[in-house]
């Protein structure tokens, strides 16, 4: 089935489109340039067949937890988010010239470049579990290369609470990285699941196929690869070239039962840095928000309809806010005249004008000893 032209780029005051980057279900990509300051954008534009009021929600709480994401290394960056004058509403975010689902498509990728990234992708996700969010599309595609050939994870489209357990009307799959309770139907996401996804991803970036894809390209439908993922049986990457840590970790993230993955992202973050050492490269920092950080403010999908207070993450008793407190306290309240000049000179501050003067004496003073002081030592005096 042939892709669909993309939608007409929408007029956006201060950016200048240049070309269309990409089309998908329910959005379009364009890369625009921005004015000022001067760089260029990609702008993820909802179609225009689709906006109504849940999908203007559904928008607004991806631009809601990119923004509040987007400060992790690994997560991509968001700039705005609108509404465009013909009625879409638009986000505006880093440009990424590339994705990991393009790059392996010229085949399988170094283990200690698939390994970096792996840590990575686990340091964001688990920023993203913390905060409450599930991305539930962990797969290659989404998985970009920004302009500093750093990878980033992208599109929160259908990013779901970790509150609900699981339940909601939107089931989301991606064959064949969703896991096996996600494609029985059983689940729309848990942080299992996600770690199954992730699991998957790399699988693909090391083999240069997707996880239970056959050599034989007309055994591999949908329906039989979902078949193979939900039997869930692994096929080991030793034989191909990669390390047997990493058949290790990656089997143990892809287990059939949710119950015997990894606990957590942070987990299976440390357990890729155990592979790289056993590798011979230097460990991947694993970069993960503090509890403090998640606590502030997490993403509340709750009711989605109610957007709260923006919520500062400062600590309003830290000891530097303290500080300024007592400080303020101090110093005497300031009585300012405004008038313009016309109040008579016994209501305005006096002795005031006498500092400067002070000050300027005393510049002369300095002025002429160092002066006296030179012709003294040069014989003059």
């Amino acid at each position: 089935m042939p892709k669909r032209l993309p939608s007409a780029p929408p007029v956006l005051s201060g950016y200048t489109y240049v070309r269309p980057l990409g089309t998908g279900g329910f959005a379009d990509v364009f890369l625009y340039e921005q004015d000022l300051p001067r760089r260029v954008t990609a702008v993820k534009v909802l179609l225009a067949d689709v906006v109504d009021p849940d999908a203007r929600r559904t928008f607004t709480l991806e631009a809601d937890a990119m923004a509040r994401l987007s400060a992790h290394p690994s997560i991509v960056t968001i700039h705005q988010a609108s509404i465009a004058s013909d009625g879409r509403p638009y986000l505006v975010m880093e440009y990424c010239p590339e994705s990991l689902g393009a790059r392996v498509k010229r085949g399988p990728m170094p283990a200690g470049e698939v390994l970096d990234i792996g840590v990575r992708m686990a340091g964001a996700l688990e920023t993203a579990h913390r905060s409450g969010l599930l991305h539930r599309d962990i797969k290659p595609s989404n998985l970009l290369v920004n302009s500093l050939g750093a990878p980033v994870l992208a599109d929160f489209g259908i990013a779901g609470s970790i509150g609900d357990d699981g339940a909601g009307d939107t089931l989301a799959m991606s064959v064949p990285w969703s896991a096996p309770e996600v494609l029985g139907e059983r689940t729309n996401g848990t942080v299992a699941s996600e770690v199954w996804s992730l699991g998957a991803t790399l699988y693909t970036l090391l083999a240069g196929h997707s996880p239970f894809e056959l050599a034989d390209r007309s055994r591999n439908t949908v329906d039989q690869l979902s078949r193979r993922v939900l039997g869930a049986k692994y096929t080991p990457l030793a034989p191909r070239g990669a390390p047997a840590r990493v058949d290790t970790v990656l089997a143990a993230a892809m287990q059939r039962d949710p119950a015997r993955r990894y606990r957590s992202m942070a987990e299976f973050g440390e357990q890729l840095r155990w592979a790289q050492y056993e590798l011979g490269t230097a460990p991947t920092s694993l970069e993960v928000a503090s509890p403090e950080w998640a606590a502030a403010a997490p993403v509340d999908f709750s009711d989605p309809a109610r957007r709260g207070p923006v919520v500062t993450t400062v600590d309003p008793d830290s000891r530097r806010a303290g500080r300024a407190a007592a400080v303020a306290a101090a110093r005497p309240a300031k009585r300012v005249i405004d008038d313009g000049g016309l109040a008579p000179a016994s209501a305005r501050p006096r002795g005031r004008w006498l500092l400067p003067a002070a000050i300027g004496a005393g510049s002369a003073l300095v002025v002429l000893a160092a002066a006296a002081a030179a012709a003294f030592a040069s014989g003059v005096m």
